[in-house]
């Protein structure tokens, strides 16, 4: 049965679908085999739409296929139906644990950069690069791919 990871940020249009794109693509280059990536946001104004042109771009750029999003809610039923929600920010954090009913379904839910070795804290946040210029997406990619490598020995090791 393979585990399922759910990746959330605000609107599914950046941070998210970012590091959706980069772990579905280092799982494969690990093949790892049994994990299935899904992104959502907390909040519902970009269902349906592809990923922002800029985050796009900056995937693209860097060689990865940022074509296939089209942007989610994060609703109860992904508790369920997930193993490991990794929240960008303790904005999403909050919005997601407040959906929860249970510990164990809290117990699912930890920060994204929580497995960055770069990280000064646990509850350190990907920064929303929604309104600043392409330097933000590029901090972006560069934090996600990181932290992803991390993500990638933790699935690898079958935790």
């Amino acid at each position: 049965m393979p585990r399922r990871v759910a990746l959330v940020c605000l609107g599914n249009i950046c941070r998210s679908p970012m590091a959706d794109v980069v772990l579905e693509h280092q799982l494969a280059q690990a093949g790892v085999d049994d994990v299935e990536v899904s992104s959502s946001g907390t909040g519902d104004w970009h269902v349906g739409q592809r990923m922002d042109e800029r985050a796009a771009a900056t995937l693209t750029a860097a060689g990865y296929d940022a074509t296939r999003h089209r942007a989610r809610t994060f609703t109860p039923d992904w508790f369920d139906e997930q193993d490991l929600i990794l929240v960008m920010d303790s904005s999403n954090r909050a919005d997601v644990l407040a959906l929860a009913t249970s510990d164990e379904q809290r117990a699912k839910v930890r920060m994204y950069r929580s497995f960055d070795p770069e990280a000064d804290t646990p509850d350190a946040e990907v920064p929303d690069p929604w309104y600043g210029g392409p330097e933000g997406f590029d901090e972006v990619l560069a934090m996600v791919e990181r932290t992803t490598r991390e993500i990638v020995r933790h699935l690898s090791d079958g935790s």
